[in-house]
């Protein structure tokens, strides 16, 4: 008998349910005997016990479906060793959880701070596999996270629909695009968008880059400006302020977002309408793409691999084009962030986008 529990953590994205799938599938083809636990709502269900033994027909026809079956949750890393509000030791609580089932594994689905409390429960040494998903496309140790492309699309898409209707009022326009810390998205999404202006959390603007970036185009006869601006952009002002400083900052802008204040500044220099526009949620949500279809397919089966062959404590991450097993402790709790040197923002930069730098 294999025993292998599954729970989703963090934000969720459109290719949960077609990993799991891949995971059940390929182990379900392979192994006589197969129970699997599905945990709800993240790590709180291993915390709590929160858990239903699911069947083949669970995995049937969840391919083209978007969000998780089983629920998510966000539990921040920081606070896996902070007792709750009644006591509980969430690590000792997940451990009796595993151990209570007979557990053969634990495979996790999520980001960057689901991953780190995959490694620490690997430390606490229970059998763990990670399989990476964020539409951020931050996790280091693989090309691609699921969940990304498909961001991608929609994304783009929004900045697609906003192109017609700048055009038609010569207006600015700014799309404001998932991405607190790192850039990948809106980096993608703008270069397929055809955004002028793509601002960056890893390249810090200079407002007076941009309203001249605005202007160019405005002399240049064009009527019209879009601005890819990710919700973690940054001033160059703000950029040498400490965490702590610019926490403080932020709590007390009177505008809604970044965006909104990019958008006041142009407007005081250039006299111009500009006009915001913020997908939200809509980059979570939907169907998952083709493409992130056929890579969690990849992906699960490669886990479900680890799992008959006993080589735990890993991701599966996806490397030139094959599926590789990365140890946790060589990836955990390190950031993928977009390389301002480098060579798709040179290429960017060299067709005439600005990053306002």
């Amino acid at each position: 008998m294999l025993r292998i529990g599954m729970l989703t953590s963090g934000g969720d994205c459109q290719a949960l349910n077609a990993a799991m799938r891949g995971v059940v599938k390929s182990l379900a083809a392979n192994v006589a005997d197969l129970e699997v636990y599905g945990f709800e709502n993240g790590y709180k269900g291993l915390i709590y016990g929160n858990y239903r033994l699911l069947t083949s027909k669970d995995f049937s026809g969840i391919l083209t479906k978007g969000g998780t079956i089983l629920g998510s949750s966000r539990q921040p890393f920081k606070l896996m060793r902070v007792p709750d509000e009644n006591g509980v030791d969430k690590v000792e609580a997940m451990k009796q959880t595993y151990y209570k089932l007979s557990l053969d594994c634990l495979v996790i689905l999520g980001g960057n701070g689901t991953q780190k409390t995959a490694n620490l429960l690997r430390e606490e040494g229970l059998n763990v596999i990670h399989l990476p998903k964020t539409i951020d496309n931050d996790i280091y140790g693989t090309d691609v996270t699921f969940g990304f492309q498909s961001a991608i699309n929609i994304a783009t898409d929004a900045i697609d629909c906003i192109h017609t209707t700048a055009a038609s009022h010569n207006r600015v326009f700014i799309v404001e695009v998932m991405g607190h810390k790192v850039g990948w998205l809106t980096l993608y999404a703008g270069i397929a968008g055809g955004a002028d202006i793509i601002l960056l959390p890893e390249i810090p603007y200079d407002i007076d880059k941009v309203v001249e970036a605005v202007q160019k185009r405005s002399s240049e006869g064009k009527g019209f400006t879009i601005l890819a601006v990710a919700e973690g952009a940054i001033s160059k002002e703000d950029a040498k302020l400490s965490k702590k400083e610019y926490k403080k900052k932020v709590e007390k802008r009177k505008a809604p977002s970044v965006s909104y204040e990019i958008a006041e500044q142009i407007k005081e220099v250039c006299g111009t309408e500009v006009r915001v526009t913020v997908p939200g949620h809509t980059q979570r949500g939907g169907s998952p793409c083709p493409y992130d279809r056929v890579l969690c397919t990849r992906l699960g089966s490669a886990a479900a691999q680890a799992i008959m062959d006993r080589d735990f404590g890993c991701m599966i991450a996806m490397i030139n084009g094959k599926t590789k097993k990365v140890p946790l402790e060589e990836c955990a709790g390190k950031l993928k962030s977009v390389d301002p040197d480098g060579q798709m923002i040179i290429e960017a930069k060299r067709m005439g986008i600005s990053f306002g730098d």
